[in-house]
């Protein structure tokens, strides 16, 4: 029986997670941890694991605090860039035998939807990435898009592309989206909206869209479940669930 914490019990996707731990063969759910609450009851309650959905001001210092200690974390916060990889690195090396799995998406569909796309980058001369939120979401454009824009990028360069024809030499600021790698993001934040994506591929004559939905979020516990019965067996840092599914 693998004990579980979960860090931001008390928002809506924490919550969640707190009922799929609860359901879940194999896992108990031994620590809800919010806001103001001590991280010592983590290891009050003997945590082999943790779920993190927090913000990502506090994402890094729960890093810190549950790796020192031993405790496999998987990780939904977004706001993660290279130089905080590298930080959960050095914690990791650090503490040989903990694992680390962050995840910029948890959803199968989205995870399938990344994969997706790097199959079909090296056949479209052009590739862009909008994303759809909710309004309450802090960052833009959302890890999601920014891994799916990163995977579709390094395709194109393993394929010898040239860069995607544009034109454009008027536009308003953000007007073509934030450039990730030469692909172009766009973020929407709109109010009922949940977590959304659509990727955007274009040739001569033809097009493909592929598009990702998550109408609540109880469609991250599944990803979240497979996350907590692998991370034990991945020592180190791994960033995108894709690596526990064999994709």
């Amino acid at each position: 029986m693998m004990k579980v914490g979960v860090l931001g019990a008390n928002g809506r996707v924490g919550s969640a997670v707190c009922e799929g731990v609860e359901k879940a063969a194999g896992l108990e759910l031994a620590a809800r941890i919010d806001r103001g609450d001590d991280l010592q009851q983590l290891i009050d309650a003997k945590v082999d694991a943790i779920v993190d959905f927090t913000t990502p001001n506090a994402v890094m210092d729960n890093l810190e605090f549950c790796i020192n200690n031993g405790i496999h974390c998987v990780v939904g916060t977004t706001g993660f860039d290279e130089e905080r990889y590298a930080q959960v690195r050095a914690w990791c090396e650090d503490n040989e035998g903990v694992g680390v799995l962050i995840a910029p998406n948890f959803a199968i569909s989205a995870v399938l939807t990344m994969a997706f796309a790097r199959q079909a980058a090296p056949y479209f001369e052009s590739a862009e990435v909008v994303e759809f939120h909710h309004p309450n979401k802090l960052d833009a454009p959302s890890g999601t898009a920014v891994k799916t824009a990163q995977g579709i990028a390094e395709a194109r360069r393993e394929a010898g592309m040239d860069a995607a024809p544009d034109a454009t030499e008027k536009a308003l600021d953000g007007a073509r989206g934030a450039d990730v790698d030469g692909v172009k993001v766009h973020a929407v934040r709109m109010s009922g909206m949940v977590a959304h994506e659509e990727v955007i591929f274009g040739t001569l004559d033809q097009s493909l869209t592929i598009r990702q939905d998550s109408y609540g979020r109880e469609s991250f516990v599944p990803g979240v479940i497979t996350g907590l019965r692998e991370v034990a067996g991945h020592p180190g840092l791994t960033v995108g669930l894709d690596a526990y599914l064999g994709l």
